[in-house]
């Protein structure tokens, strides 16, 4: 495997792992909720 294609799915792994711990915080879920509800 090329070091480059590596290093981008090193990236893409860290960004998904990042965005999963995001969501285990409860007030990130209300919080986007409620700007979801807004729209309407």
């Amino acid at each position: 495997m090329k070091p480059s294609r590596l290093l981008w799915l090193a990236a893409a792994g860290l960004a998904l792992a990042l965005t999963f711990a995001a969501y285990l915080n409860p007030h990130l879920a209300v919080d986007l909720s409620n700007r979801f509800w807004a729209c309407f």
